[in-house]
């Protein structure tokens, strides 16, 4: 389901309609940064909502603006510049906030999430822009996996969108797994995303490719199928899943053979 809190404005919660079988903190975190760094928390509610329907809390940086039951005006569009890009509506902060909210519901009285989270199980992630904010977040002690999808570090070494600041160097302060899903060479984040990837020494890394563009397959009905690596992704990372891990490692990987998906890996 997805919900808004108001005493957490400017946020998007989704999670199990049902808590009951999260009882003694079995309910993952999942922070996420929207495309364009929008302020929208559901810009990507079909890939949200079905990360959190297998037992996942998702906290999406922005407000209800967009899909059925939206409760904002859509936001607004960005004036027109005569150079450079917009500043981003939302920052890395908005994104690692998230993160302190869903700890601090697992303790506080009334909350409907007391005792249900697992609040050493959370992973950041976003699109394009906001995996920028993943990037930027990623060396917070908290987070166990980084998911970074159609996005990459700038390559020039500067970022052109105000209030951004992720940079090559914070690629050496990524402590935990991080797997890159890319939308093949049309994305406009492959060269910046596959440098990423070759940059990494310290972290297991995986690079997927489906060859779909920038997009992603964010609009398609659950997610599509890069929803389907994201949950394996996090089944394996924050939950030991031995069978989803298999999406990813050993010669035969679900990845590897019999797909329009492509896969690299160091480290696994």
């Amino acid at each position: 389901m997805i919900e808004t809190d108001p005493a957490f404005p400017r946020h998007v919660i989704y999670r199990p309609a049902d808590l009951s079988p999260f009882e003694g903190g079995k309910l993952p975190i999942l922070v996420w940064g929207n495309g364009a760094c929008v302020d929208d928390g559901t810009a990507h509610r079909m890939h949200l909502a079905e990360i959190a329907s297998y037992g996942y809390l998702v906290i999406a940086a922005g407000g209800w603006r967009s899909g059925p039951g939206a409760t904002e005006p859509r936001a607004p569009q960005p004036a027109a510049r005569t150079s450079g890009l917009p500043p981003a509506a939302t920052s890395a902060e908005d994104v690692r906030v998230g993160i302190d909210w869903a700890i601090a519901e697992n303790t506080r009285d009334g909350s409907k999430l007391r005792g249900k989270v697992a609040t050493g199980a959370v992973a950041a992630a976003g699109h394009s822009c906001g995996g920028l904010q993943a990037i930027e977040i990623a060396s917070d002690p908290r987070i166990r996996t980084v998911l970074v999808h159609n996005s990459g570090v700038f390559n020039d070494g500067a970022s052109p969108i105000p209030g951004i600041k992720a940079s090559k160097d914070m690629l050496d302060r990524i402590h935990s797994p991080v797997i890159y899903i890319l939308g093949g060479p049309t994305d406009i984040a492959y060269p910046n995303g596959t440098d990423d990837f070759a940059r990494l020494k310290s972290v297991p890394a995986v690079l997927a490719n489906l060859p779909v563009g920038h997009g992603g397959t964010f609009s398609e009905p659950m997610g599509g199928a890069v929803a389907h690596v994201a949950v394996d992704w996090l089944e394996w990372q924050l939950k030991g899943d031995k069978s989803a891990a298999r999406t990813f490692v050993g010669e035969n990987c679900r990845l590897c053979t019999g797909t329009d998906w492509s896969i690299e890996r160091k480290g696994l």
